[in-house]
């Protein structure tokens, strides 16, 4: 039988079987896996014997050496653009690929992109060009990355499964899920063919992506159309789906099929559905899993028993949950806080609070190594429980101890301060994130917004506000309705205004009374154009009482050439106008003649939507007729007087009845 012959070199070794040992007869050099150029392996029913050849003892060629040499040259010249120019004509693309990748692994950011560049205007590009390039490109500018892919200027070559997996895995590293999917979603229209590692690619960025759960089945689902089949890497993955999104039904169903399909669940499959049942706590499945896992041999480790842990807590077995860190301690798997956090945690959730400081106690006597985390949970607990001057204590400790500590515990920090009150505290913590160049997120403006307002420091929580809007954090609209509420107490209306608007875009809908607060503040501040709007957009939410006091206002006051405008627009929204606010309005461009226009585009509106002056308005039109053209003003009094007499007939034509029919 005629064996067959490998024609590469082996990078692992160790996955060929070798029972029997080579020949002493063949060189040491021989069996170095480096100067394996072709092996001839041997098959029996004893062994595998793996047959290597002598080493090259041919010389390279002039242009190779060449070559080699103006590589190393142009990598380490300190003007490398001056020894490209120069050795650019013995140089192919293969080794201006290999200068790109050397300066990508070393770091040189600009000397890998003026490269490129150059390669680009001399035309000495490949797809591997735009892979290597896109890769390490990726890692420090997402949109430098873009930017190159959109700038290949063959189609064919911008869909090339390699080059379209290092664009997707750049804008998976950095965030950037939604570009990256609907990136994709071109790629595939364009004509691209994806294999496993596009689609491993996608999956791994939903895996902490909150909701993504049914975007990553929708590409699961692709896969057959594609010809792809789920490997051990992509099962891993999806399970990490299913666990991150507590989905552990379909956790289940994916470790069945991959037992179907013959592959054998290894510890990191087993982890994923351990942590989807910790969602629930479903502590009897968690168990029989672990059996299950050691009745095939794997012995459990430290990640599998503290999510282990996980479900215990979760599940509320407390003294189970003690059991199992014992046992962690016993196999050295407790050397830092996070099992002894999680404890802490879910006993102080469930208000046992003196338990979890038991814990606490327990682990700093033992020593156990601690970055802070333990005290913010301790910190966040004593604040649940309004025992606020022991919070306070142990944030000022936790501030000695821990010089430099993450957001969440410098938010826990803050919240402790907050609580007791501690203004001289809270300055310091915010002083100290600036120092730290530590970005505030939501929970630490919602924090001190609460803060401010409780202070009565008003102007101080509308700035703190801005900030936080400006920052792009969505805006909870019971935080803002009171703020708005007590700026309108200090007279800061337009900043009350502010607020609102602020609300108003960055929600669909908000809480009709809102509309009705904002309105009287704007009133009250005078601010009539801005009350116009509110009403403009909201009147039909707005209360009849509301509107009318507007009405009111906003006749006397408000901008005379917006009189007309708010009136067709609160007759549109089913507000009755009384001759009250008609005299006024009637009254103010009487007393202004060059409104002359607007009082006669008014007088010949109100017949058409049932409204008449009454007898003491008319005769003030009349008295000032002259200056409005009296003949013009006689005719749509007259009209008026047509409308009137109908109305009356009208109601005299209306049945009566009895006070007792009327009830009927």
């Amino acid at each position: 039988m005629e064996t067959p012959v490998l024609g590469f070199e082996p990078r692992c070794p160790h996955l060929f079987n070798t029972n029997s040992r080579p020949s002493s007869s063949l060189p040491a050099s021989t069996l170095s896996v480096r100067t394996l150029t072709a092996a001839t392996v041997v098959k029996s029913p004893a062994t595998v014997v793996v047959v290597a050849e002598a080493p090259r003892t041919k010389p390279h060629s002039k242009s190779f050496l060449t070559r080699k040499s103006a590589i190393s040259e142009i990598e380490q010249s300190p003007d490398f653009l001056s020894s490209l120019q120069r050795l650019s004509r013995v140089l192919k693309v293969q080794d201006l690929n290999v200068i790109l990748r050397d300066f990508g692994i070393s770091g040189r950011w600009q000397d890998l992109i003026q490269l490129f560049d150059w390669m680009q205007q001399h035309g000495k590009v490949s797809d591997s060009t735009y892979s290597s390039c896109i890769k390490f490109v990726g890692a420090k500018s997402v949109s430098k990355a873009l930017e190159i892919y959109q700038s290949i200027p063959d189609e064919s070559t911008k869909t090339n499964v390699y080059i379209c997996n290092s664009i997707l895995s750049c804008l998976v590293k950095n965030g950037k899920l939604d570009s990256c999917i609907n990136l994709f979603d071109q790629m595939k229209r364009d004509g691209l063919k994806p294999d496993v590692v596009t689609y491993n690619t996608l999956l791994a960025g939903f895996i902490k992506v909150k909701n993504g759960f049914p975007k990553a089945m929708e590409l699961v689902g692709e896969l057959p159309h594609n010809g792809i089949k789920m490997d051990g890497v992509m099962y891993g993955t999806v399970l990490a789906i299913c666990a991150s999104n507590g989905r552990c039904e379909e956790a289940e169903s994916f470790v069945q099929q991959m037992k179907d399909e013959g592959h054998s669940p290894n510890m990191y499959h087993y982890s994923s559905l351990l942590n989807s049942y910790s969602w629930k706590g479903d502590y009897k499945k968690a168990d029989e899993l672990m059996t299950e896992m050691k009745s095939v041999g794997l012995v459990p480790n430290k990640v599998m028993m503290t999510t282990l842990l996980k479900v215990y807590i979760k599940g509320g077995l407390f003294e189970r949950s003690r059991e199992l860190l014992s046992e962690l301690e016993s196999a050295g798997y407790a050397e830092n806080e996070m099992p002894y956090c999680m404890l802490m945690d879910g006993l102080s959730k469930t208000g046992k609070l003196e338990e979890a400081m038991t814990i606490f106690d327990d682990m700093k006597a033992k020593g156990v190594k601690s970055d802070g985390y333990a005290n913010s949970i301790m910190i966040a607990a004593l604040c649940r429980s309004k025992r606020f001057e022991e919070a306070k204590q142990l944030a000022r400790d936790s501030e000695t101890t821990y010089e430099k500590c993450d957001l969440v515990m410098l938010n826990t920090m803050l919240c402790a301060y907050c609580r007791a009150g501690e203004m001289e505290s809270v300055m310091r913590m915010m002083k100290k994130m600036d120092e730290q160049a530590v970005s505030p997120d939501y929970n630490t403006f919602h924090i001190l917004i609460k803060y401010f307002i409780k202070e009565k420091l008003h102007l101080l929580a509308y700035q703190t506000l801005l900030d936080m809007h400006s920052k792009g954090h969505r805006l909870e609209e019971e935080l803002c309705s009171s703020l708005i509420y007590h700026l309108g107490k200090i007279r800061a209306h337009s900043e009350a205004f502010s607020v609102y608007n602020m609300l108003r875009y960055s929600k669909r809908t908000i809480c009709k009374d809102l509309h009705e607060k904002i309105l009287h503040i704007l009133i009250h501040g005078k601010l009539f154009k801005d009350a116009y709007v509110v009403v403009k957009d909201n009147a039909k939410v707005i209360s009849q009482p509301t509107l009318k006091r507007f009405c009111k206002a906003f006749m006397v006051s408000g901008n005379i050439n917006l009189v007309n405008d708010v009136l067709k627009v609160l007759h549109g929204s089913g507000h009755k106008i009384d001759q009250v606010q008609f005299e006024i309005a009637i009254s103010r461009y009487i007393s202004q003649p060059d409104k002359k226009e607007l009082l006669l585009q008014l007088l010949q509106w109100m017949p058409g939507q049932g409204y008449v002056v009454d007898s003491s308005t008319r005769n003030l039109i009349l008295k000032q007729s002259h200056l409005f053209g009296r003949q013009l003003i006689a005719e749509i009094l007259s009209k008026h007087h047509i409308v009137s007499r109908t109305m009356v007939v009208r109601s005299r034509s209306e049945p009566k009845f009895s006070r007792g029919q009327r009830g009927k």
